[in-house]
């Protein structure tokens, strides 16, 4: 008996391999699709940012031909400038200077130490940031150029300024000395025909000593009024040099105050003083700056002798910044508006034994010292005279080391 044959089954493999590569090439194609426009859209960023690369590049490249031009035109202002300009780093050393400082100092100011240029080529002058530079006179402002501690100077050659301020300053005091003449020629005639008069009657044999003795110390308080009155005039003609003294405001005040206390003591006048001066100084002259405080001082003390009400002098310093703010005042009957307007003019005087110079020498030297003089007054409510001087600290040194 034969054997029955069994009929073949196809393989399946390949079938199964053909779908597998079928999806695998599925994969790729997406894959690929996927890396198309990955590779479009980073194509697309690389164009944009070569576009704002482009732009950012162009305004760059604006802002530094717009700087370049700035830097341009400051250099040649700098150089054109008739001012000296010092540029001072960190150490004090001189970093730059314009033209016109290398005229004032020399061709080999750059690279020197600043405080020892300031030694060698600077004076001190009687008024401040003023110095003397040979025959110039100049004036210097600092401000601060970083926050690495260098510095910027700006010098002025203030010589034919300071010239013509001093001539117009010497024409005005002629000025007003000329016009005030003939009252000058009165008020040195009263007190000599007074001295002569009692001069004369000393010679009389037959006076008696008590007499003699009271006509002699008469004729001296006339001569003595002349003298005042002729060291008042020399000294405002001659205007008042500050010096350069070193003066503590407390000794100031306390040399004033000594002065004034039996002065109005004498007179029946209380006198205060409120003083927070601290260790502030000013730099001047010591007499000059006494004598116009006590001019001050007089001034209040002759205007309470004839008030009914309360006689009070007082006397108030105040260390106000940069300044000291020194008031006088007093109970006395006040002044005019009219009178106010004249009160500082030459020879111009309220009382018959005046000189009318003390106030307009007492401005002077506040002037002279960099302050002034204010007042505030209404009739019968007294008086108060401001004098404000710059002053500054004792133990503060000098940031520019000179």
């Amino acid at each position: 008996m034969s054997e029955a044959v069994q009929p073949s089954v196809p393989d399946a493999a390949p079938e199964i391999k053909a779908q597998e590569l079928q999806r695998a090439f599925d994969v790729f194609n997406q894959v690929s699709l996927e890396l198309t426009q990955a590779y479009t859209a980073l194509q697309g960023r690389v164009e944009s940012l070569t576009a704002e690369l482009a732009v950012a590049n162009g305004e760059l490249l604006r802002q530094y031909q717009e700087k370049e031009a700035l830097s341009e035109r400051l250099s040649l202002l700098l150089n054109a400038l008739p001012a000296g300009v010092v540029v001072l780093d960190s150490d004090a050393v001189v970093s730059e200077a314009n033209p016109a400082a290398r005229t004032m100092f020399g061709e080999t100011l750059v690279g020197s130490a600043w405080p020892l240029v300031v030694r060698e080529r600077l004076s001190a002058t009687d008024a401040p940031d003023e110095w003397q530079l040979e025959n110039h006179r100049v004036s210097m402002a600092e401000s601060p150029l970083d926050s690495a501690g260098g510095r910027i100077l700006l010098i002025h050659d203030i010589t034919a300024a300071h010239e013509l301020k001093a001539n117009a300053e010497r024409n005005q005091r002629l000025a007003a000395m000329g016009e005030m003449a003939a009252s000058l020629a009165h008020q040195l005639r009263t007190p000599l025909a007074t001295a002569l008069l009692y001069s004369a009657n000393l010679s009389q044999p037959e006076l008696p000593d008590a007499a003699r003795q009271r006509f002699a110390g008469k004729a001296t308080a006339q001569l003595q009024r002349l003298e005042r009155l002729i060291q008042d005039v020399l000294l405002f003609a001659r205007g008042e040099s500050i010096g350069r003294d070193v003066i503590p405001v407390a000794t100031l005040i306390a040399e004033a105050a000594q002065t004034m206390e039996p002065l109005c003591a004498e007179k029946g006048v209380a006198f205060c003083v409120e003083a927070e001066t601290g260790d502030s100084i000013i730099t001047g002259s010591r007499k000059a700056l006494g004598g116009a405080l006590l001019n001050l001082l007089e001034n209040a003390l002759q205007a309470c002798e004839n008030s009914r009400s309360v006689r009070r002098v007082q006397l108030r310093v105040v260390h106000d910044g940069a300044r000291v703010r020194v008031s006088v005042s007093d109970t006395g009957g006040g002044i005019s508006p009219d009178v106010q307007a004249r009160i500082f003019e030459p020879f111009f005087t309220t009382r018959g034994q005046g000189t009318g110079l003390g106030l307009a020498i007492a401005l002077g030297v506040a002037r002279a010292h960099g302050g002034t003089i204010d007042v505030s007054s209404r009739p019968g409510e007294g008086s108060e005279f401001v004098l404000w001087l710059p002053a500054g600290a004792a133990n503060k040194t000098n940031e520019q080391g000179f």
